[in-house]
């Protein structure tokens, strides 16, 4: 009885080794993979967006405040 249960039990990791259920558990992986991916491209798009509005804000302030010291640069006396 036990050498039964023993030869079942490899047959059974056959089948997930190689019939139905490796393909099954490889769908799950590929699934898996493309959620992974999918977060990553977002969280890039995301960072890349707040990247490129703190870029042309700060460049905004920058030509600003250049502005003001050209404007208030006949008022300096040395």
């Amino acid at each position: 009885m036990i050498n039964i249960m023993k030869h079942m039990e490899h047959e059974e990791s056959d089948i997930l080794m190689t019939g139905e259920k490796r393909q099954e558990r490889g769908k799950i992986m590929e699934q898996k993979v493309y959620k992974v991916m999918k977060g990553a491209g977002a969280a890039n798009i995301a960072v890349g967006v707040i990247t490129l509005v703190v870029g042309i804000v700060s460049g905004i302030l920058l030509i600003v405040t250049g502005a003001k010291l050209i404007a208030g640069k006949s008022k300096l006396l040395f």
